[in-house]
């Protein structure tokens, strides 16, 4: 099912696409390059049907989507090139950098064949609290939830509240309702805790642990592979707009420690969780630069201009997700014709 918001970003890829416009505005905003985002490339995902399937591109269009940026022109780069590149003002051509959120264990599987096919690096983003166990992959768990159940009950400060889950439209109610109270009405601090006994009570038991992530000696092998850089995604992927600054600061300066303790080097990039309005402003900004890392990036929308050199904690990317598989969207995105589009007007995309 596509939603309201989604069908409108489709339609203005179209109308973008077959009107011819984004070949004649790239000249004027394409900017200089990009940065990919990806999460899950899988060509055999546990549940195809997932609400959380757009997080998913296959890798045969990872393959398509790198070969056809390489015929037209982009060089791939490691992060810390691209960094090098917006600071001298893209002169040497049009980069992109490839980025992975999450560690999901197909992306050593699956996407790294298709990167060393093409020589194109990666940064895989980790949040150690997700491969320890210490923090949910939420967003799984409350499908898990809601597949196994014609009804819920939600446990809630002004008593319980009973879900349908009956019909496949109800359950796609129901996602959306406990994914607005778990992000929206619980505090960040409290979230593991309520989804956990909201698991319980309905009948359902999670490993402590998720088995679509990497372990810690599969990302060690990872960050030994020449085209891998290892960054970091706070401790807990927790939402640190949400967060009091103190456990925020821990959130984006423990994780350097942490990761450095187990791979043997401090990381150098960080991804904001979520990386929308709502999850980072000029606050989060300021940990991240005070933690001393060389970039960080959002979820925000965008391709990459020379201006972004003084911005580099609060860099945009282009989602390459299971939305928007087909290659003609993805080049039409990095024409820069749908960076104001999605940015209030604006082409330089910060925070």
């Amino acid at each position: 099912m596509i939603d309201g918001g989604e069908a409108i970003r489709k339609l203005a890829l179209n109308v973008v696409r077959y009107t011819g416009l984004a070949p004649l505005a790239k000249p004027f905003v394409g900017g200089i390059g990009a940065i990919l985002m990806l999460h899950r490339v899988t060509a055999r995902p546990e549940k195809p049907d997932s609400v959380n399937r757009h997080l998913n591109i296959a890798p045969e269009f990872l393959d398509a989507v790198i070969a056809d940026m390489k015929a037209n022109g982009y060089t791939f780069v490691t992060l810390d090139e691209a960094i090098e590149r917006i600071k001298a003002g893209g002169k040497d051509g049009q980069f992109a950098a490839i980025t992975a959120d999450d560690a999901y264990r197909d992306n050593m599987t699956e996407a790294l064949p298709v990167l060393e096919k093409h020589g194109a690096p990666v940064t895989i983003y980790v949040a150690p609290g997700l491969i320890n166990g210490a923090a949910d992959l939420w967003w799984e768990v409350v499908e898990d939830i809601v597949s196994a159940r014609g009804r819920l009950i939600l446990t809630t400060p002004d008593g319980p509240v009973t879900i349908d889950c009956s019909t496949p439209g109800k359950k796609l109610q129901a996602f959306a309702r406990l994914h607005d109270y778990l992000t929206l009405e619980v505090r960040e601090e409290d979230q593991r805790a309520v989804l956990r006994e909201l698991a319980r009570s309905n009948g359902i038991e999670r490993d402590a642990r998720q088995s679509t992530l990497m372990n810690w000696d599969e990302i060690r092998a990872m960050a030994g592979h020449p085209l891998v850089t290892i960054g970091a995604h706070t401790v807990n992927h927790r939402n640190l707009k949400r967060l009091p600054e103190a456990d925020a600061r821990h959130e984006v300066d423990d994780v350097r420690r942490i990761l450095q303790a187990e791979l043997g080097e401090a990381p150098r990039h960080f991804a904001y969780p979520y990386g929308y309005a709502s999850a980072v402003g000029d606050r989060e900004v300021g940990f991240a630069r005070d933690a001393g890392y060389a970039s960080a990036v959002t979820t925000r929308h965008g391709v990459l201009r020379a201006e972004h050199a003084g911005f580099l904690h609060a860099l945009p990317r282009i989602s390459v997700n299971g939305r928007y598989q087909s290659v003609a969207h993805i080049r039409t995105m990095l024409s820069g014709v749908t960076t104001p589009l999605a940015n209030a007007g604006k082409m330089l995309v910060t925070i």
